[in-house]
């Protein structure tokens, strides 16, 4: 009986880490830029982390705002949790690059998210966000 509870156990953990990056939607950049945001904004930094462009700079900034919201008080948490996505417009670069111009109902701050195709993937390009000399 005990096998088969730590079995069962294990097989739900499996079954809900797969569920978590199988709604992750790559194949459009503005599903996988709003994918990305709103994961972010109620916290979810294991399934905004499956839309992120896996480099050192990228995951250096993503870790700061995991740690970010950590430190944040719970009300400020539950605010970004309860806020909506505004997307202002998208500028579409190049075939592999687009901006997104958002904001949310919460700061209501324009912000900007650089999507870049990788391997057929729309992944976010975080630093862009973060970095002036990128920006202008």
């Amino acid at each position: 009986m005990k096998k088969i509870l730590i079995t069962l156990t294990a097989f739900t953990f499996v079954i809900s880490a797969c569920n978590n990056s199988a709604d992750v939607n790559l194949s459009d950049p503005l599903e996988s830029g709003r994918g990305f945001i709103e994961a972010s904004l109620k916290g979810d930094y294991v399934k905004a982390e499956n839309y992120l462009l896996a480099d050192s700079a990228n995951i250096e900034y993503f870790e700061g705002l995991r740690d970010f919201n950590r430190k944040s008080a719970a009300s400020e948490r539950e605010n970004y949790r309860d806020a909506n996505i505004i997307i202002d417009s998208i500028a579409e670069v190049s075939d592999s690059v687009s901006i997104i111009y958002y904001s949310n109902t919460y700061k209501k701050k324009p912000a900007k998210l650089k999507m870049v195709k990788h391997n057929n993937d729309w992944l976010v390009d975080f630093k862009f966000s973060f970095n002036e000399e990128v920006n202008n």
